[in-house]
């Protein structure tokens, strides 16, 4: 017998500002997954919220990976002071870990940032689809080389079934 869990209307109303907020690389089955709740019932929600889907919910608290340098700076000045329990229930309220602060001081210090970051991993994404795209003209290539290998092969057995008279 299938039990039905009941779930709060903030844990829907952050489900779909997950699902409306996601990524190009994460489908809604993945974010169905992360929640542990099933794509048919996300999909319900989500016909049922008054949302469309160009709608950006904002969000009470993003990814690390995706604040700015600007937020990461004011994020650092916010926590100078702050140490013990003080600093971790800032770190909660904003989605963020201490080692985090400490790595994005660190960046600071050294660099000024995470734009070197960003740029690699701009160039990366550059790089893997020029590599697709010549993949994908390898590929046909090899096709048409298959194609021309077989025409030459029928062309010469055809020449030996009539004996040479063709030319």
């Amino acid at each position: 017998m299938k039990t039905y869990t009941r779930h709060s209307e903030d844990f829907k109303e952050q489900a779909l500002a997950k699902v409306y907020n996601r990524g190009n690389e994460q489908s809604i089955q993945d974010v169905a997954d992360d929640l542990n709740i099933s794509l048919q019932t996300l999909k319900t929600w989500m016909r049922r919220s008054k949302l469309d889907r160009n709608h950006v919910l904002p969000m009470k608290s993003k990814r690390p990976d995706d604040w700015r340098p600007e937020e990461r700076l004011d994020a650092l000045h916010q926590t100078y002071g702050l140490s013990g329990e003080a600093l971790n229930a800032w770190c909660r309220e904003k989605g963020v870990f201490v080692h985090q602060l400490e790595e994005w001081k660190a960046d600071f210090c050294s660099k000024g940032g995470s734009s070197d970051k960003r740029e690699a991993a701009q160039a990366l994404q550059i790089l893997k689809t020029e590599v697709h795209s010549l993949e994908r003209q390898i590929l046909r290539k090899d096709k048409a080389l298959a194609e021309a290998a077989a025409l030459l092969v029928l062309q010469k057995k055809f020449r030996a079934l009539l004996g040479g008279e063709v030319e």
